[in-house]
This record gives structure tokens, C-alpha cells and sequence, in this order.
């Protein structure tokens, strides 16, 4: 398993395997992509934890067009997730996170 953090109010775009941009009908499914229950919360943004299958190797996520986002004071477009994390990184990054959150208890926690 991959992993990483995404924006809430941004959403996943095209999907790169070591073949190539994910192809549906070459696969014949979707890739797998999951969000799991549990987010982090830095400089009032919330953060929240993907797992992906080890065949996808870059993801472009994008802004949602219902997200507020000032496109004038963040005029970016979408970004292509190069690196994605591995669980021993994921368990650094919770450890060193202030604030987490999860679906199963919404409200964060600070540790």
C-alpha cells in the first residue's frame, strides 16, 4: 500500500501506473483509491488520509469547483503527487501532527 494526504475540498484527477495514465478498459476497473477515516488538521485545513494500490506510482489531484478556494490568492490549477508515502512515513507524520481528527470521533483531537 501507498499513501497520502489530500486537501479536503480538492479531489483526485488522472491516475499514472508504471504502464501509463490508468486506463479503464486496459484494466477493466478502477484503481484503488480509498479514503480512510482518519485526517489531520494544520493551519485551520483539513487533511485526510488516502491509501492507494502499490501499481499506481503518480496521481494529479484538483481543486473541487465547489471548494473556496480564492483562485486569486491560490491560483493553482492541480498537482501531481510524485511520491507518495509509505505507512512507516505515515506513522511519522501522524506522530508529529498537532491536531488529528477521525469519521468514527469527528471532533480533533490535539495530542
Amino acid at each position: 500500500m501507498k499513501y497520502f494526504f489530500l486537501s479536503e475540498g480538492w479531489t483526485i484527477g488522472r491516475v499514472w501506473a508504471s504502464e501509463g495514465l490508468w486506463q479503464v478498459t486496459a484494466w477493466r476497473r478502477q484503481p484503488e483509491i480509498n479514503r480512510m477515516n482518519i485526517c489531520l488538521i494544520e493551519k485551520d485545513e483539513v487533511l485526510w488520509l488516502y491509501n492507494v494500490e502499490d501499481t499506481i506510482l503518480t496521481i494529479e489531484v484538483k481543486p473541487t469547483p465547489s471548494a473556496k478556494i480564492n483562485t486569486e490568492a491560490n491560483p493553482i490549477g492541480n498537482v501531481v503527487l510524485k511520491r507518495l508515502m509509505n505507512a512507516e512515513q505515515v506513522l511519522e507524520r501522524l506522530a508529529s501532527a498537532q491536531t488529528q481528527c477521525s469519521l468514527s470521533n469527528p471532533q480533533a483531537v490535539t495530542l
